[in-house]
């Protein structure tokens, strides 16, 4: 695996084949190019396993989220234009359930990722118009949509903070604002609760 590559697909066509039938060059390397290809190699496995360190540190060392880390709000400076629970649909003005916050801004302004994870989805979604999810291990996952723009990828490790994107209207929206989503164990809940939360200090 390697995050900040795509998925390796491919094969030469049949007429590719074909043309090459009977046909066949060998090039023996230099022993530059054995050297070269060995340091390459040395560099990518190094990589890699500092990539696998980090996530281990992530998802096994963290084997739950702390609640005390979700505390806070994904923009700087923003009001709550809507609530979690059931309101009135602002496109059919029928009553109907949000399953987050709504946080309206200034159009471009900063959101960051609420506490630390590994992004899984970065990109275009119906209703959320361009969406970020992450996953935060411990069965908690947040959900970040209608930005402007995108500022990560799904791979991406993000720490408590970090800017995933511009606030936007994007998608299903009337106007700037970050929809916010917070789910347990694959059950939503609401995020107003670790909005308006102070951090606990921790002992030990």
């Amino acid at each position: 695996f390697d995050f900040t590559q795509p998925t390796g697909l491919g094969g030469p066509s049949a007429v590719g084949l074909e043309a090459a039938a009977g046909f066949e060059q060998v090039i023996e390397p230099t022993e530059a190019d054995l050297k070269n290809r060995l340091a390459f190699m040395s560099a990518d496995i190094e990589r890699r396993s500092d990539q696998l360190a980090v996530i281990e540190r992530v998802l096994l060392r963290q084997q739950r989220v702390d609640d005390a880390s979700l505390f806070g709000k994904p923009v700087a400076k923003g009001w709550v234009s809507s609530n979690y629970g059931m309101r009135t649909d602002p496109f059919s003005g029928k009553r109907a359930w949000h399953n987050g916050v709504d946080i309206a801004g200034k159009a471009g302004v900063d959101v960051v990722a609420i506490a630390s994870g590994i992004v899984t989805f970065a990109g275009t979604k119906s209703g959320y118009g361009k969406m970020v999810e992450i996953n935060h291990g411990g069965g908690v996952i947040t959900r970040y949509g209608h930005h402007e723009s995108l500022a990560v990828s799904a791979g991406d490790l993000v720490k408590k903070g970090q800017k995933i994107g511009g606030m936007g209207s994007s998608g299903r929206s009337t106007g700037p604002h970050v929809h916010y989503e917070i789910h347990k164990n694959k059950r939503s809940i609401d995020p107003s609760i670790y909005i308006h939360r102070l951090p606990r200090s921790r002992s030990g």
